[in-house]
């Protein structure tokens, strides 16, 4: 009895036991309630899923209720920003060609100067110690050094590598900002197909402006005549026009002829100043171009009849020695580089130019832009304050009742 008692007891402490330890285990605080605003977030969250994957169809409508739907997105809209969008990735894939291939024809032109300079005061070396003691083999490798060097200066002076630096510099400038000109243009409306034409064109006209292969389509390096870069396509109207029609949008008279005194301004002094310096430049470009191969040519021919007299070693050492510093001048200080400067730059002024007359005959002025957005803009590509734009104009004006020549430019950038 004793020890059925004692079991009964034990068995008793361990139930309660495991009975205080369930009860530890499975006791839990309590969570606080989350309340939800509503079914407008749900709702909205799936309206902006859908949106963002380009769902076209209907979601249901807070406002008549899970029977009835509304349409999202028309299938016309979706489409034209498709199309935009497949404009975008190409630009932003010709910013990448343009800016390693650029990259790549620096390199070129920092690796042919030197190369070139090498192979030529090697060359002159070569005569100088074969004047003294006129062995064969030096006097063959002096004239084969400056033959190679010939050659070599011919093919670089006709591609110009500092300016194809610059050219591909420029095309990545501009294709950058096409690309955020159509980001713009995505993120403030719906695209309209005016708009997938205009990037279109825009793009097909900096191709051509600017294009990637050297033979057949490279631009001409020494043309007759400085002329500056188009990079815009021709008598195209800008999309940005066609939404404007909220009366007169600002523009009178009086802002009308300011606008025709800044054209003047740009013309006569910005445009022709760097027409003038870039006729300059592809002369002074031009005739480097032709005196490097030329020196080293003489050099190669002095070289080659060393030991004939002193005059072949002193024309071959002086020859090469200037054909060094000629190829330095052109190459190191990179005049093909300040002419394409130039030619980019009188092509600014010249867009400048179009684009304020364009819209200034536009005869509509509710499709004008509005007037304090396009002084704003003309502005800021001027370097100038709205301040100093009117008084450009004003001191434009005054001139010409005074019979004088403004002395001011109307760009303060460059």
């Amino acid at each position: 009895m004793a020890s059925l008692r004692a079991s009964g007891l034990l068995f008793s402490s361990s139930s309660y036991c495991c009975s205080k330890g369930i009860n530890a285990v499975i006791s839990v605080p309590k969570l606080p309630r989350i309340r939800f605003s509503g079914s407008k977030t749900p709702l909205k969250l799936v309206e902006e899923l859908n949106l963002r994957n380009g769902f076209t169809g209907k979601f249901p409508s807070e406002h008549t209720g899970l029977d009835q739907y509304e349409p999202i997105k028309s299938t016309t809209s979706t489409a034209t920003s498709a199309k935009l969008y497949a404009i975008l990735e190409a630009v932003a894939d010709r910013v990448e060609m343009h800016k390693n291939i650029g990259e790549q024809r620096d390199n070129w032109n920092t690796l042919l100067l030197n190369s070139i300079n090498m192979i030529t005061l090697t060359a002159v070396t070569m005569v100088g110690v074969a004047a003294g003691a006129p062995v064969l083999a030096l006097k063959l490798s002096s004239t084969l050094l400056f033959s190679a060097a010939t050659g070599m200066l011919i093919i670089m002076n006709k591609i110009q590598p500092s300016q194809l630096a610059e050219e591909q510099r420029n095309a990545t400038r501009l294709f950058k900002q096409l690309h955020s000109q159509i980001q713009t243009t995505l993120a403030l409306r719906d695209p309209t197909e005016l708009d997938v034409k205009d990037a279109m064109e825009k793009t097909l006209a900096l191709d051509k402006a600017y294009p990637l292969p050297l033979l057949g389509k490279m631009i001409e390096k020494f043309p007759e005549k400085f002329e500056p870069a188009v990079w815009w396509p021709k008598s195209h109207e800008s999309p940005r026009k066609q939404h404007k029609t909220q009366g007169k949008n600002g523009w009178s008279e009086d802002f009308e002829e300011e606008m025709r005194e800044v054209i003047e301004v740009i013309k006569k002094k910005d445009s022709e100043d760097y027409t003038r310096l870039g006729n300059l430049a592809l002369k002074v470009n031009k005739i480097l171009a032709v005196s490097g191969p030329l020196l080293t040519g003489i050099a190669a021919a002095g070289s080659a009849f060393v030991g004939h007299g002193s005059w072949p070693a002193i024309v071959a050492v002086t020859a090469g020695a200037l054909a060094s510093t000629v190829n330095t001048f052109e190459h190191g200080g990179q005049v093909g580089m300040v002419v394409e400067m130039y030619r980019n730059s009188a092509g600014f002024f010249t867009l400048l130019e179009e684009s304020i007359g364009s819209t200034i005959q536009e005869e509509g002025l509710e499709k004008r832009e509005d007037e304090e957005m396009f002084e704003m803009n003309v502005a800021l590509k001027l370097g100038r304050s709205l301040s100093q734009l009117r008084d450009l104009a004003r001191k434009s004006s005054t001139s010409h009742v005074h019979g004088s020549t403004i002395d001011e430019f109307a760009s303060k950038l460059f």
